[in-house]
């Protein structure tokens, strides 16, 4: 019950920070699955982007961190470039009761700006960013055009669905209802 009340405070938190960037909702009403956004910060390769997060909030929080997932593809050393899996302390071994789920959003943005490929998540990125890092700019700009810009990626979702040979109405119909789940999507349309 005491970890309701403070999920619910820090809910609020997040919800007064939107001019940082980040915001959050809750999935299906329950406060122990949110879903939040943190824009790529200002003077970054991912600036333009927004990455979508999933969080599990665990019923031992804030005795244990929350579980964070990056949902939005990402070219990063410390966030896996296939399950979208983050290596940061803070998470993991450094995490304290005396943080917040702001404090770990904010992390996280901090950390799209400072990679660690001394300690990474996804060792083929991490070599690409210590041994071409004009290529790995290059790469984490493309992902960031092709998956973190919500009006391309919803462009791109539309155009997967019209090779299957879907008209374009009807895909943008069924994303729409599906949540941009093409999925989903491809299930509502059959």
């Amino acid at each position: 019950m005491q970890s309701l009340v403070r999920v619910k405070k820090e809910y609020k938190e997040v919800q007064k920070i939107k001019d940082a960037g980040i915001s959050a909702v809750l999935v299906k009403n329950d406060f122990a699955h949110w879903k939040a956004t943190i824009d790529g910060p200002t003077g970054s390769i991912y600036e333009k982007g927004k990455f979508d997060i999933d969080i599990k909030i665990p019923h031992t929080y804030p005795f244990v961190p929350p579980k964070m997932q990056f949902i939005t593809k990402v070219w990063h050393p410390n966030i896996s470039s296939q399950t979208g899996a983050i290596c940061l302390d803070i998470l993991k071994s450094e995490w304290s009761p005396a943080l917040t789920l702001r404090t770990a959003l904010l992390s996280l943005q901090a950390l799209l700006s400072c990679p660690n490929a001394d300690d990474p998540q996804d060792a083929e990125v991490a070599k690409q960013y210590k041994n071409n890092r004009k290529q790995f700019n290059q790469t984490a700009k493309y992902w960031v055009n092709c998956y973190a810009q919500p009006e391309k990626a919803k462009a791109v979702k539309i155009k997967k669905l019209m090779i299957m040979g879907f008209k374009e109405d009807a895909c943008k119909s069924a994303l729409e209802k599906a949540k941009w789940d093409v999925n989903e999507a491809v299930t509502l349309l059959l």
